[in-house]
């Protein structure tokens, strides 16, 4: 009998030591889990901060801080449709992009943000019923307390290229996101732009869009008081600011030849040639909109790696890298303010 119970004693032992040990190991995959999947993007995005802008009070010493526009600034998120997106690649890409967005506006409290062009994978061909579910997903992914604006730019996997561009593309992508061109807050201009229409062809969507983007330039000389006449005292007054440029494709440039950081693109790819209105804008479109707008500063999209260029008579352009894990493994975003710009983020490699 002794032998007996000394023998359930060991086997009692040995079963509460094995369960013992699966808690270790249960708790010890929670933990990571929990890291990896929640308090990473804390731990990074957490290190990058607003720029303070100081400058000397006209009664006193003292320094005090103006008030400036939290800005942050997105692009080519690419989310995945029916045809080309695995489920199990779409449910990975979509929480990262989900956990890193809901971080930073947790942490960084912008008052508004730009996501440049490329919102989905496949709305260029996209049914109305893929559409509408790519859409859903967006607006869970992209949830934003109602004091911050989202302002989206339309981008060549959103509506096609100009040759598969359509008034139906264009009208369905307008009528969930906002169509407006020009957005102005705290005394900044924004001037958002359908670059896909750029083409310079003459087509009937073509034109539409360079003629909005005439009647915009009219604006904002107005608001220079550049120009003096009665067309000027029509709608709103703008800011006296030169704007901020958003758009998804970049300016023209050669390549990527002189881009540098971990942001930039790969080493081997930089040299390679920009094909215009495929790669970047054509020249001709690129002058335009340097002529017609005068911005202070441009943000593009489309390369999915970051890039600062300057343009005419050093005029800044910032290439923002893609926020999507599937296309870069240190994606980023941007913060800017009124006057300067916070180093684009890096967020958990993987």
């Amino acid at each position: 009998m002794a032998t007996i119970r000394f023998g359930f004693r060991r086997l009692n032992f040995h079963l509460l030591r094995r369960s013992f040990l699966l808690l270790k190991l249960t708790a010890f995959v929670i933990a990571v889990l929990l890291f990896c999947e929640f308090l990473i993007y804390y731990l990074v995005i957490v290190w990058c901060n607003w720029p303070e802008i100081k400058t000397p009070a006209h009664d006193s010493e003292r320094e005090t801080l103006e008030p400036v526009l939290k800005a942050m600034f997105l692009a080519d998120t690419h989310l995945l449709g029916e045809v080309r997106g695995h489920w199990l690649d779409k449910l990975r890409r979509e929480w990262q992009m989900e956990r890193a967005f809901q971080t930073a506006l947790w942490l960084l409290r912008p008052e508004v943000v730009f996501i440049l062009g490329d919102i989905f994978d496949e709305g260029k061909w996209s049914s109305p019923q893929a559409w509408a579910d790519d859409v859903e997903r967006f607006q869970k992914m992209f949830r934003h307390p109602p004091h911050v604006q989202l302002k989206v730019v339309v981008g060549n996997h959103d509506i096609g290229f100009h040759y598969q561009m359509s008034t139906y593309r264009i009208k369905r992508f307008e009528k969930i996101f906002n169509p407006e061109r020009l957005f102005s807050w705290k005394g900044i201009n924004f001037v958002m732009v359908n670059s896909i229409a750029l083409e310079g062809d003459g087509c009937n969507i073509c034109s539409e869009a360079e003629a909005e983007l005439i009647e915009i330039s009219h604006k904002l000389n107005c608001s220079l008081k550049e120009q003096h006449s009665r067309r000027c005292e029509d709608g709103q007054p703008l800011p006296a600011s030169a704007p901020v440029l958003l758009q998804h494709f970049p300016l023209y440039r050669r390549s990527d030849a002189n881009c540098s950081g971990d942001d930039a693109a790969p080493p081997e790819e930089r040299g390679i040639p920009f094909r215009e209105r495929y790669d970047a804008l054509s020249r001709e479109a690129s002058q335009k909109l340097l002529w017609w707008l005068r911005p202070r500063l441009v943000l593009s999209g489309h390369t999915h790696s970051a890039c600062e260029v300057l343009h005419g008579a050093g005029i800044p352009e910032l290439s923002v890298p893609s926020f999507s894990w599937r296309n870069r493994n240190n994606p980023s975003f941007i913060m800017h303010d009124a006057h300067g710009l916070c180093p684009g983020q890096v967020l958990p490699s993987l």
